[in-house]
């Protein structure tokens, strides 16, 4: 894709990240490069996960970077399909959130959550004028299960509303993910995307955790919201999490 205006806006980062094992201490180092095609992240780092090269989607002739339109700030062109973060190596995809022609469906996006919340936050999109989700997910070899979903909406002013107002609360998110009946704001989850044009919001669950550790995060990208979702028996590591809302971030900026 060289030559596009998309590169030339958009850049990539590679996330090096060591926590120290050591009392409560822990360092986070990015380190930030231009983008065309750069490599996920090192293997060699514990803890990481190693991802396919990766390279921005192709956008319509003429169209700019979503956050480099004055006019429209925060409008993705490019097909929201290819903004979704791809499955690391090693992981075992999740087909079933491929959906159909890679458009998954709402209820099947609703199956997150609690059943007790599905019916309002099912009519709080459809009142908020839903247009697609696409998504993937996969489950590594340490037993831990990722999902990705991108919402797509009309306006930036939507997603904004929906993300201060009704997901992202500050203290606790605005809907209870199934599984994870407590969760309460990760004030402490390092941040490593370099956006200034992104909003995120990351949650933990409290102790005692129930059949799985989950931890959730949702991104508020001009008209797209993005919601993570990680599980894991015994509990979800920092550094993967923190790894994946970073490179999400990025493809979105």
């Amino acid at each position: 894709m060289k030559g596009t205006r998309a590169v030339s806006a958009l850049r990539w980062i590679g996330v090096v990240a060591v926590f120290a094992v050591a009392g409560t201490a822990s360092a986070y180092g990015v380190t930030r490069l231009d983008r065309e095609d750069v490599p996920g992240l090192a293997a060699a780092t514990e803890g990481v996960w190693e991802y396919p090269r990766l390279s921005s989607p192709p956008l319509p002739s003429d169209s700019p970077a979503p956050f480099a339109d004055e006019d429209e700030p925060g409008v993705h062109h490019a097909d929201l399909r290819a903004l979704v973060l791809p499955a690391p190596k090693g992981a075992e995809e999740d087909r079933a959130l491929r959906g159909s022609d890679g458009w998954l469906s709402t209820d099947a996006f609703l199956s997150a959550y609690a059943e007790s919340d599905r019916a309002a936050l099912g009519q709080l999109l459809v009142d908020t004028g839903l247009r697609h989700i696409a998504a993937r997910g996969w489950t590594t070899e340490d037993g831990t299960h990722a999902r990705v979903y991108l919402l797509h909406f009309g306006t930036a002013a939507v997603v904004d509303d929906l993300f201060h107002q009704h997901l992202a609360p500050r203290d606790a998110p605005g809907h209870r993910v199934r599984g994870a009946e407590r969760s309460v704001q990760d004030a402490d989850l390092p941040d490593a995307s370099g956006s200034a044009e992104i909003r995120r919001a990351a949650y933990d669950e409290r102790r005692p955790y129930g059949a799985e550790h989950v931890r959730q995060a949702y991104l508020s990208a001009g008209d797209v919201l993005a919601v993570v979702l990680q599980s894991r028996e015994g509990s979800v590591e920092t550094v993967p999490f923190a790894q994946t809302l970073a490179l999400q971030t990025q493809l979105l900026s």
